[in-house]
């Protein structure tokens, strides 16, 4: 159902049982699959395709032009994948040429209202972003992530899976996997280990991955002898192998 205050633009493509709520703008190269529910007064603008199943909130803007002062026009994109919810003025910004000319969202996320998803952010999947959340351009965001109410995230920063920051934080490094983040001091503060038994963890895995936190924040080694030693431990638990990678990977340099 498409309310009659609302505009969609004739390019559009919407499934026969998408619902567009009063005041709502549908742009110019929108895809909406089916069982999305647009509620009053919210603007898609396009190039953007959006899966099946998500819900958008009144006066949430997604897949507005980026506010990079680079940004010239290009046509660039939006991507969203299913079962996500996007609450009360939640903003989402497309790509541009610099990177990949691509903002993605995965599925089952939900942003909370306030939220803003600056441009080439890639957000996987399952991951909750509270109130005032607030990723900066290129920003990777894995699985399982949990980002406390007004998180600050620098730039070019990246985001482990299973990985969590309180109230108040400001990430201006990369965080590994499974490390929870101190909202008042921006400092590890252990591993994630109660949202990894609510996710079903094996408990010798959990005590692995703490090892591992151990290896890399208190044992005084450097990040590349911590490394290696997370690889050797990576033998019998995959999920110290991921710490390892990212770890390696890392361009920014981890939170210390």
């Amino acid at each position: 159902m498409i309310h009659a205050t609302a505009i969609v633009h004739p390019s559009a493509k919407l499934a026969d049982d998408v619902q567009v709520g009063p005041y709502s703008i549908i742009g110019e190269d929108v895809e909406l699959d089916s069982g999305c529910v647009v509620e009053s007064h919210v603007v898609i603008k396009g190039p953007t395709k959006i899966g099946k199943n998500n819900r958008f909130f009144q006066f949430s803007s997604i897949g507005e032009e980026c506010q990079d002062k680079k940004y010239a026009g290009e046509r660039t994109h939006l991507e969203i994948g299913d079962n996500n919810v996007f609450r009360e003025c939640v903003t989402v910004h497309r790509g541009t040429i610099q990177d990949q000319s691509l903002t993605q969202i995965g599925s089952n996320n939900l942003l909370m209202a306030y939220v803003h998803v600056a441009h080439d952010c890639v957000i996987g999947n399952d991951n909750i972003l509270a109130n005032n959340a607030t990723l900066a351009g290129h920003v990777h965001v894995g699985n399982c992530v949990i980002l406390g109410g007004t998180t600050a995230v620098h730039q070019f920063c990246h985001i482990g899976s299973h990985s969590f920051t309180g109230g108040g934080c400001i990430v201006l490094r990369d965080i590994p996997p499974f490390v929870m983040v101190n909202g008042i001091d921006h400092t590890p503060a252990g591993i994630n280990a109660e949202g990894l038994r609510r996710r079903g963890f094996d408990k010798d895995v959990i005590m692995d991955i703490k090892r591992a936190y151990k290896v890399l924040y208190r044992s005084g080694n450097r990040a590349e002898e911590a490394v290696e030693e997370l690889r050797k431990m990576a033998e019998t638990t995959k999920e110290v192998g991921m710490m390892a990678e990212f770890v390696a990977s890392s361009k920014r340099g981890i939170i210390r």
